[in-house]
């Protein structure tokens, strides 16, 4: 290990946040963010011991940015081969009332993360570090190893897959608890035109279970009829008594549920949405337990 100063350490700490929110743009996971910023660190103080850097923020951020996309390129294979329907790693933090909002700097919202997962590797990091971070195309390119022009591609059909393939997410964290709020009213009401007409018409509803939770289905359940149906039969034939815990989902309104199933085995997801013009227009339920950190909600 190389010798490092108090120097050294301060300079890096003061980048941390933004290296962390960048990571966790890029990773769509606290847990693998967190990593990715620790082996920067590493590398800086390498670099550092031994040498002058002269724009401390652009080094870290393209050393970060490679360290992202390495880690991207090696979950690729994985997540192809991943049983059932895919969601990001859920971090989940205390909701804090109507009138609060929870100061989190890597928020980018859920549905956001959701979409980010279908890109390339590469379109990923382009888009992220261009357009959420201002970053130079030329060092973009840098960061991906490839040309000027190439780079700029990556950015523009990343662009173009988040503007096709996203769900429509545009309601402040106040909304999204309202909304969400109606919804489980109207679930636990048992009424079917109610909860369908708090669903956007092409909502779409994705379940992931890693393939640990038997009967969650492999597609996504798609259209407000078909979503509030089978909701309504979640509730009425497959869980015994649950409790609700409101929380934040990276930037979006969800719930903690807890309980058992109606066979007895224990219960434990996130269900977070996106919500647009009123409506919901993605749920977005978490039930594998390897990719639920509760923090300090225990």
């Amino acid at each position: 290990m190389p010798s490092l100063t108090a120097t050294t350490a301060d300079e890096f700490e003061a980048e941390r946040p933004h290296l962390l929110a960048l990571a966790y743009r890029m990773l769509g996971s606290r847990a693998e963010a967190e990593d990715a910023v620790q082996e920067a660190w590493l590398r800086y103080a390498r670099t550092r011991d031994g040498g002058e850097i002269r724009d401390l923020r652009g080094w870290l951020t393209t050393v970060t940015g490679r360290i992202c996309l390495d880690v991207l390129k090696s979950a690729r294979v994985s997540r192809e081969a991943y049983p059932g329907q895919w969601l990001p790693a859920y971090s989940v933090d205390p909701d804090l009332g109507p009138s609060e909002r929870a100061e989190i700097s890597d928020q980018v919202g859920l549905a956001l993360l959701v979409v980010l997962e279908r890109l390339t590797p590469e379109q990923r990091v382009a888009l992220v570090l261009h357009d959420a971070f201002a970053v130079p195309f030329e060092d973009v390119a840098t960061v991906l190893g490839t040309t000027e022009s190439t780079a700029r591609q990556h950015a523009s059909r990343g662009r173009r897959a988040v503007s096709e393939g996203g769900v429509r997410h545009s309601a402040d964290l106040a909304e999204q608890r309202a909304v969400l709020g109606a919804f489980l009213a109207a679930a636990n009401s048992g009424d079917l035109q109610a909860l369908a007409a708090v669903l956007a018409p092409d909502v779409v509803a994705i379940g992931d279970g890693g393939g640990l939770i038997p009967g969650v289905g492999t597609r996504p359940v798609v259209g407000a009829d078909r979503v509030a149906r089978f909701y309504l039969g979640i509730l009425g034939n497959k869980l015994g008594e649950i409790t609700l815990e409101p929380v934040v989902v990276s930037g979006s309104a969800g719930v903690v549920v807890r309980g058992t199933y109606a066979d007895g085995r224990p219960l434990l997801s996130v269900l977070a949405v996106a919500v647009d013009e009123g409506r919901i227009t993605g749920l977005f339920n978490q039930l594998n337990p390897n990719k639920i950190l509760l923090g300090d909600l225990g």
